[in-house]
């Protein structure tokens, strides 16, 4: 079971991914985990990806695409996988299409968690962190028993400047913009699902675990 996960920040793309591959075993690859891996392994992709992100720039697509081909070369691939935060462009999709192919395999879902706007604003915008110790709350989702304390130490709770609405706003706008392509590019293949994210989370996976589960009748 191969499958990409797409959703908007904020949609709880994180938490259905750890569903998914807690029932199905599979592995939850993300960009970011990958890279660490071929750092910290030492790999000739992995060390070209490090000089890049040293200097603060972003991964060509060549490195990125390479180290994703060792990735899914892996026999805990074998039996399928979680793709998280890649691919983000169709160039990239078109280039994960040809890895597949030399490894015989395919996308079998693309499962995109749907959450209105401004409901996503709601979530990133109410969150609240503590001065002293950095916990995170939300002031609907996971409030502090003291308004504007921290449970643990009292320490005052406070909003990121980049978690004020007009700020979240414009930054999922940028991510609607770039994700769209990407979604129309597996629309056309045929193996876009969009599930409703605005359910229970439990609900949420269990219209996920449905759709997998009719794909393997």
């Amino acid at each position: 079971m191969n499958i990409v996960l797409m959703g908007l920040p904020g949609a709880g793309k994180g938490t259905q991914a750890d569903k998914i591959i807690e029932k199905y075993a599979i592995p939850h690859i993300s960009t970011g985990d990958m890279f660490r891996a071929a750092i910290k392994d030492g790999t000739e992709l992995g060390l070209k990806a490090k000089s890049f992100m040293d200097q603060g720039q972003l991964v060509p697509d060549e490195v990125t695409i390479g180290i994703v081909r060792e990735r899914l070369s892996q026999a805990d691939c074998e039996k399928g996988f979680l793709l998280d935060g890649f691919p983000r462009t169709v160039p990239q999709a078109e280039a994960l299409d040809s890895i597949l192919v030399e490894l015989g395999k395919s996308i079998e879902h693309t499962i995109n968690v749907e959450v209105e706007k401004d409901e996503l604003v709601a979530r990133l915008s109410g969150r609240r962190i503590c001065k002293v110790c950095g916990t995170s709350y939300h002031v609907v989702f996971n409030p502090p028993k003291e308004d504007g304390k921290c449970d643990k130490d009292g320490g005052e709770l406070y909003t990121r400047a980049d978690d004020n609405p007009e700020t979240v706003s414009n930054r999922l706008e940028v991510n609607m913009n770039q994700a769209q392509p990407l979604l129309d590019f597996y629309q056309a293949k045929g193996v876009l699902s969009n599930i409703n994210g605005q359910q229970d989370i439990d609900k949420v996976f269990a219209d996920l675990d449905a759709l997998l589960q009719g794909s393997r009748s």
